[in-house]
């Protein structure tokens, strides 16, 4: 059998290509079953993001082209719509990209840890819908341990790269927990959305959307168990706020100093944390000289990620050799695989040869042999026939030359160290 991953990803494809493969989670079950009704399929899971869509396959040949067209078939697209944008790798290339995805080093954002949470889907889907075999189970287990263990020996998560990762990180140093206070966003871009994601996962109590259309704010608001409301009623609500970001495309300010002052007095003084990742600022510049209120601008965050960019490719290099260590560990155990059949025939074999030794044993104390004689002839009798093949095969070896046999036998039966 071999492994194999074929996909398509930010690198290969633009999002008009990646959009018409993605396998919507409703429809996983349904797709894994017809995957494993081609019979070169074994096993199989499929991965599917907004950058990438992926197949880890158990197949009986490393040609990755009966997947390329059944993914081409499945979404109903040209073979020459989606094959120059796939890429595959088997065996242990296969394995060694499915660490580096699981551990963030193929994402768009270096080292971002929504992907392992994905591919734990991913395997869960797959595992459900009863695609999952020996070798994907392996694989699937090896590879969340390995992403466990560069997450907790490296600092490749550990700082911000993104804008609406830095907000939010720094929030966590101004609020050492977030699962008591409330957040106000400020617009309802994608910026905006990708901050609420990462709220919502550090474990927020609140969020409030605030936008000019309040139906776009209700939109984004519901993904999260949010509030909407207007622009208009945000002065009201400023004061529930323990953390504002902002970032919207308004060219004049929308939060100014006067309705902070009056929010601050409210709160009877309990910080506010604030970003403006907006150009030009959505937040008075004015506000930043109020006590009680921590504000940075976008350029502020960009020396955040300036510096978490230098740290996590640092920390990457740390995590290929980490990978290159555990590919060869996997790897190990998949050619392990090849002698399960051999160990179970010689294991086999060796029990017949037991029992039989054993039958002859118990005949003769049944005929009233002495014991301690009967005990010596079925140690010297076993011995004999255990040795006997191998003894045999040895002395072959030996009279045609054979020194890699007898090089293998030294090793295989640990002699090199007896006399």
């Amino acid at each position: 059998m071999t492994l194999l991953a074929l996909g398509i990803n930010h690198k290969t494809a633009p999002v008009e290509i990646r959009e018409k493969v993605v396998f919507a989670p409703e429809k996983l079950s349904t797709a894994l079953r017809e995957l494993l009704s081609n019979q070169a399929v074994n096993e199989a899971a499929i991965l599917s993001t907004c950058n990438r869509t992926e197949l880890y396959c158990s197949v009986a040949t490393g040609n990755s082209d009966p997947l390329i067209d059944w993914i081409s078939r499945y979404h109903s697209l040209e073979l020459n719509d989606v094959a120059p944008y796939t890429y595959s790798y088997s065996d242990q290339a296969a394995v060694q990209h499915i660490l580096r995805v699981a551990s963030g080093l193929d994402s768009l954002v270096l080292g971002e840890p929504q992907i392992l949470g994905q591919i734990k889907d991913a395997y869960t889907w797959a595992n459900d819908a009863g695609a999952i075999g020996q070798q994907l189970n392996r694989l699937f287990q090896h590879t969340f341990s390995v992403a466990k263990q560069i997450r907790t020996d490296t600092a490749i998560g550990s700082n911000p790269v993104s804008v609406a990762f830095a907000a939010v990180t720094l929030s966590k140093q101004i609020f050492t927990s977030l699962d008591q206070h409330t957040a106000l966003l400020i617009g309802a871009g994608e910026t905006i959305e990708l901050v609420a994601r990462h709220l919502s996962e550090q474990g927020i109590k609140k969020i409030i959307v605030a936008n000019r259309t309040a139906e776009r704010a209700q939109l984004l608001a519901s993904q999260f168990n949010g509030e909407a409301i207007t622009l208009a009623e945000m002065p009201d609500r400023l004061k529930e706020a323990d953390i504002v970001i902002s970032s919207t495309a308004s060219q004049l300010p929308i939060l100014g100093k006067g309705a902070v002052e009056s929010a601050l007095k409210q709160r009877k003084h309990r910080p506010i944390f604030m970003v403006d990742i907006a150009v030009p600022r959505d937040i008075e510049a004015e506000v930043g000289t109020l006590n009680d209120v921590y504000l940075y601008t976008v350029d502020d965050l960009h020396e955040v990620i300036e510096e978490g960019r230098k740290s996590r490719e640092a920390a990457a290099e740390e995590a290929e050799e980490i990978i290159d260590n555990q590919v060869e560990h996997f790897m190990g155990w998949l050619r392990s695989l090849d002698s399960v059949d051999a160990i179970r025939s010689y294991r086999s074999q060796a029990e017949l040869t037991r029992d039989a030794c054993v039958k002859q044993a118990e005949r003769q104390l049944a005929a009233g042999k002495d014991p301690e004689a009967v005990m010596k002839e079925l140690a010297r009798t076993l011995t004999n026939k255990l040795i006997h093949e191998p003894t045999v095969h040895m002395n072959r070896a030996a009279f045609e030359g054979r020194k890699d046999i007898l090089d293998a036998a030294e090793e295989l039966f640990n002699l090199k160290d007896n006399d």
